[in-house]
């Protein structure tokens, strides 16, 4: 591995080393990418205190979510075709996040299937569902994973639709590859990539194909999802999963607070404050713009995580502060995954893990759950110390 610093060094090695169709796929975001860069400019936009002469020998970064103990506030978030940016990519990316201990979700749209992520870690992982048309599927997916010993569903909201991402309809972006001749050169460029994906367990939507009839031979996941996404999608769905559902839920896709309220009040364990990366609604504002008003409109009753944006620690530090009590990470990880492997998703984690100590440090904290908006500089002047202006106010009086 070269000397990897930062997350844009693992962003760099993977474009280089995955197909453009499959690096573009993760990286973009839809129409214009005004949301995409607004969730990234809002994040820098936030001024952390540095504060100096405090004691941060020791830092811990333990946290809970859903009430269990995790290694750092991170988890890997759902992103589908892992398996296209590295051979068997699900089962490295959920074997780096066991070693980590932090969570890992696979999504619906995942080349490995439940079932082969479940046979090749022996150990519990988050499922995204995606509800589509074919209630009778979404159930029997639930089954697949509640058998799998998966606990916690994270319940994607806001992909009734699918937003155009201009890149993937240019590059021809279909599972396997399009055989233009353009992306046959790209692929030919990159043996290494061809290789770890040829031997792999699947090559297609493993939680799909020999599960629905007539889609063993799926290829476009454009043709598929604005067939089989259901625009219809309502609260009433979202009922009747948490009925049927036996485990945690979380919603995953909130950016307003009146959809936040109505989620916790549904119930939900946990909500995601999310845009989807900025790959749905453009122009919508970013997750870190929301995530301050979510949380107050919310209160103590619901978990709220979020997503969206996160490369750094300092970031991370950012979105607790701000009352999240953990972050999804997805770009960070799949560029990892791209340039390395299940090394390199470790890497990731690694780089984001010590970047959030470092911050914790200079910012005066030793434990991620002393984290909260005392770390933000919000401009404004400082309050006077209270014994100053007590003095203050005796000297007025005695005179």
């Amino acid at each position: 591995m070269k000397t990897v610093t930062s997350i844009a060094d693992l962003r760099d090695i993977a474009r280089r080393r995955v197909p453009r169709a499959f690096f573009d796929y993760a990286d973009s975001g839809s129409y214009s990418e005004q949301t995409l860069r607004a969730n990234r400019a809002d994040l820098e936009a936030i001024k952390l205190r540095q504060r100096v002469l405090v004691d941060v020998s020791e830092r811990d970064l333990t946290t809970t979510v859903l009430g269990r103990k995790i290694a750092a506030p991170l988890i890997l978030a759902p992103i589908g075709l892992l398996g296209m940016q590295h051979g068997d990519g699900e089962i490295h990316a959920a074997n780096a996040a066991n070693a980590a201990g932090i969570p890992f979700t696979l999504s619906t749209m995942s080349v490995c299937s439940i079932e082969h992520v479940a046979e090749a870690t022996r150990k519990p992982f988050w499922f995204q569902l995606y509800v589509i048309r074919d209630k009778g599927f979404s159930k029997a997916l639930m089954d697949r994973a509640v058998a799998a010993k998966v606990d916690t569903l994270v319940l994607t909201v806001d992909l009734q639709v699918l937003g155009q991402r201009h890149k993937d309809v240019k590059n021809g972006m279909t599972v396997p590859p399009e055989f233009r001749i353009r992306n046959v050169i790209d692929i030919a460029r990159r043996p290494a990539w061809a290789w770890n994906v040829l031997k792999a367990k699947s090559k297609t939507f493993g939680n799909i194909s020999g599960f629905v009839p007539g889609m063993e031979n799926v290829n476009s996941l454009a043709k598929w999802t604005a067939d089989q996404f259901d625009p219809s999608l309502n609260w009433r769905d979202v009922e009747w999963i948490k009925d049927y559902w036996p485990g945690k839920l979380v919603i995953k896709g909130i950016n307003d607070v009146e959809d936040a309220q109505t989620a916790a009040g549904m119930g939900a364990d946990a909500i995601v404050v999310s845009n989807h990366g900025g790959r749905q609604l453009d122009g919508a504002g970013s997750s870190i713009s929301m995530l301050p008003r979510v949380v107050d409109a919310i209160g103590d009753g619901t978990e709220v995580l979020f997503d969206g944006g996160i490369r750094t620690g300092a970031d991370i530090a950012r979105a607790l502060a701000l009352g999240a009590r953990a972050c999804l990470i997805g770009r960070s990880y799949v560029y990892g995954l791209g340039a390395y492997g299940q090394a390199g998703v470790a890497k990731a984690i690694d780089i984001l893990e010590k970047e959030l100590s470092v911050t914790m440090a200079l910012t005066g904290i030793g434990k991620v759950s002393d984290i909260d908006r005392r770390i933000i500089d919000d401009g404004q002047p400082a309050k006077k110390p209270a014994a100053k202006r007590a003095r203050k106010s005796a000297a007025k009086t005695s005179t």
